[in-house]
């Protein structure tokens, strides 16, 4: 275990020894002690309102219990200078600041390990994330989608997760449809025929490339012979949009372990196999040609149709065998990250779920809400149809796959966002993202400097020369780094790896701008400093990997 997560377990085990001690409680009652960070100095390292929780108990003052707390209290055992009681009954540690510092050495040994914890317990999960059709380019709304899942992914392996990323292809529908049909009179029209595009087809210029690559490989076989040549247009289709969706996903620094098929799902039989168990459960009945799912036994708003009155499915039905397939492969856990416009959808298929005997939790949906891409005070619109998309690839080359991933990040999925161009091109601290790496790049630069010089970090259980309240405060924060990652993972909130890069961050300048490093008189001073720039450059490092984002030495 981290020192710094030893350091407040053992505080709060000593506070509970106190609560005991006088009684209040037995040692077999379940008691949680909330232990909080201090904002200010003046309030010591950590904080409890143990006081407070006790006053009903206990019919007492909360300053008063907290006085008889102290008076059972062994500050020894909980490395524990000083203790002070605040306000109605606040309990405030002064840590000894040796017990800190510690961690210094942890952290370096550790390096790219540092972080991890075993909190997941290698519970199995399943996420699923972007799983755009194969029907043209990924827009905005897929790439955040694309940086969260995999920033997720990561924080959750991370955590002692065993993490399985999946995509999942639409490929049986009817846009697929449309994309062949598109497709063929793209063709048609790289040859100088004369062909109309479909009503409902795509338009997007990645179906004319498509189209003048058919043109050039097949020539005029397929001129006139659509039908007898659909299944392989289909493929070659299907083939150079899914690869090139990979390619930008790539770019992207996002990399899936599975693909799976729709069609791969149907051509096992796995649909039907779903709507048989619901039939055997008793959830099937058929009204008016059509089959249908009694999702309303489940809190459903209403019942669902699988089979329409024409024998097609719905897409509720292969996503319902998916989902169920996903299980039996032994997953603990599924997360789908969906965008906004299938909230609906959640309910009915974890009715289907709960139908066939497994718990609703055992699926859980993040939502992520829509983008709005502004520029010189203006929104670029997205259409899909009209080839007007803002894709990943147009966000990347204006801003950079760094700037990208990260604004992306830093919010909450689950609220809508201003995607602002002109910020995140900016060189300077307003810029989140520059703000972050700056401060890795600066600590790699004081490295550089103190070799040059003949100074090198030195590992130590106890360092004299670190005592300025704000370098305890970049170590203390550094501590907290491997918890950070266990409640992001808990939570599926990878904005809190932002939050915790920019609070390290303006800590680290803070002390910059108020404490020197390199002190060429004092080599042994030098060194230990050194040593907590280290860790530092450690430790951003390490936070800016869990979601995607480089780590620049120089800048």
């Amino acid at each position: 275990m981290y020192m710094i997560q030893t350091l407040k377990n053992n505080l709060r085990k000593e506070i509970k020894e106190a609560v005991l001690k006088c009684g209040y409680i037995q040692a077999e009652d379940e008691f949680n002690i909330i232990l909080e960070n201090s904002k200010d100095v003046n309030h010591g390292d950590y904080s409890t309102n143990v006081a407070m929780q006790l006053t009903k108990l206990a019919r007492k003052n909360p300053r008063m219990i907290a006085e008889e707390l102290l008076s059972n209290f062994n500050n020894e055992n909980a490395n524990v200078e000083k203790v002070e009681i605040a306000g109605p009954g606040f309990i405030n540690f002064f840590m000894n600041k040796n017990a800190f510092t510690k961690s210094i050495k942890n952290i370096i040994e550790l390096g790219q390990e540092y972080g991890k914890s075993n909190s997941g317990n290698g519970l199995k999960y399943n996420v699923e994330y972007v799983s755009a059709n194969p029907t043209g380019d990924l827009h905005l709304g897929h790439a955040r989608g694309a940086a969260l899942g995999d920033s997720l992914c990561r924080i959750l392996s991370k955590a002692g997760y065993d993490v399985t990323r999946e995509y999942y292809v639409n490929d049986a529908g009817n846009q697929i449809h449309n994309l062949v049909i598109s497709a063929y009179a793209r063709y048609l029209q790289a040859l100088g025929k004369d062909a109309e595009m479909p009503e409902d087809g795509y338009y997007g210029p990645d179906i004319i490339s498509l189209g003048k690559m058919m043109a050039e490989q097949y020539q005029d076989q397929f001129v006139d012979k659509l039908d007898e040549n659909y299944d392989l247009i289909r493929q070659i289709s299907l083939d150079y949009e899914l690869n090139k969706i990979k390619q930008d996903l790539n770019m992207f620094g996002v990399e899936f372990d599975l693909f799976t098929s729709e069609k791969a799902i149907y051509d096992k039989n796995l649909v039907k196999e779903s709507i048989d168990l619901l039939q055997e459960k008793g959830y099937i009945y058929e009204e008016d040609g059509a089959v249908w799912f009694r999702s309303t036994d489940f809190g459903d708003d209403k019942n669902r149709v699988l089979r329409k009155s024409d024998g097609s499915y719905t897409y509720l039905t292969p996503d319902i065998a998916n989902h169920i397939e996903k299980l039996n492969r032994g997953n603990d856990k599924l997360v789908d990250i969906w965008g906004a416009d299938h909230h609906g959808y959640i309910a009915r298929v974890k009715a289907a779920m709960q139908a066939l005997g497994y718990e609703a939790d055992k699926l859980e949906v993040d939502i992520i809400q829509m983008v709005r891409l502004i520029k010189d005070g203006e929104e670029f619109k997205m259409s899909k149809r009209t080839g007007k998309a803002v894709t990943i690839r147009d966000l990347v080359d204006e801003v950079g796959v760094d700037a990208v991933r990260y604004f992306f990040v830093m919010r909450s999925g689950e609220t809508q966002m201003d995607f602002d161009l002109d910020l995140a091109t900016k060189k300077s601290n307003e810029n989140p993202v520059y703000y972050a790496q700056y401060a890795h790049a600066r600590t790699c630069s004081i490295l550089r400097q103190a070799e040059e010089k003949g100074f090198s970090p030195v590992l130590k259980d106890e360092y004299e020369f670190i005592s300025h309240e704000k370098e305890y405060e970049v170590i203390k924060l550094m501590g907290e780094f491997p918890m950070v990652i266990a409640d992001a993972a808990a939570k599926r909130k990878p904005h809190l790896i932002c939050n915790y890069i920019n609070d390290l961050a303006t800590a680290f300048h803070s002390l910059y701008n108020a404490e020197k490093v390199i002190n060429e008189e004092n080599t042994e001073k030098t060194n230990e400093k050194l040593a907590l720039i280290k860790a530092l450059e450690v430790t951003i490092k390490n936070a800016l990997e869990l979601i995607g984002v480089d780590a620049p030495e120089r800048m």
